[in-house]
């Protein structure tokens, strides 16, 4: 298994929000006004969810440009940049190894952003789908524990799924 870290799923850690709060601080300090917005997403955000005990975050911005000149103040507070990695206008970074942060930054309201936004807040606002969600995640990481790509890839057909449900329920708002 490589450079990856296992695919771990564990109980919800109320600690996660403030473990992002803290991270979040160190982050806008780093890079000062590039950055628009800050949100947490991911399992970790989801309030009750298992999750992998990855600290996720999405980086809003106006521009890419201005961010990409501030890798080093990213390598400075631990993260490592890996690119676009197939995603093109999503630049990641990643902090640990095993892994304990990683960070999505794209332009803010892109339809990046605003996928990542939804299912979070879906999510959140409805306690039986996260827990459709966190079943199929326990079951993929039993299934798919040292191959990332094939977890990710097998929760992708019930992600989409969600979305709609998630557009559905955000024009009842």
């Amino acid at each position: 298994m490589s450079s990856e870290d296992p695919i771990i799923i564990v109980d919800y850690n109320a600690n996660w929000c403030n473990q992002y709060e803290q991270e979040k601080q160190r982050v806008m300090l780093a890079l000062g006004d590039t950055v628009t917005n800050i949100q947490h997403i991911g399992s970790t955000s989801i309030p009750g969810l298992a999750a992998k005990p990855v600290i996720d975050m999405i980086l809003g911005l106006k521009q890419i440009p201005p961010l990409l000149e501030q890798i080093s103040n990213f390598e400075a507070i631990g993260y490592s940049y890996h690119g676009e990695l197939g995603i093109p206008g999503r630049h990641y970074f990643r902090k640990g190894m095993p892994r304990t942060h990683q960070i999505h930054a794209v332009l803010v309201n892109s339809e990046f952003w605003e996928r990542h936004i939804l299912f979070r807040d879906f999510l959140r606002n409805n306690p039986q789908v996260a827990q459709r969600y966190e079943a199929l995640k326990r079951k993929l990481a039993q299934e798919f524990a040292g191959d990332r790509t094939s977890y990710t890839n097998s929760k992708t057909p019930l992600i989409e799924q969600l979305l709609v449900e998630a557009a559905l329920w955000q024009q009842t708002l």
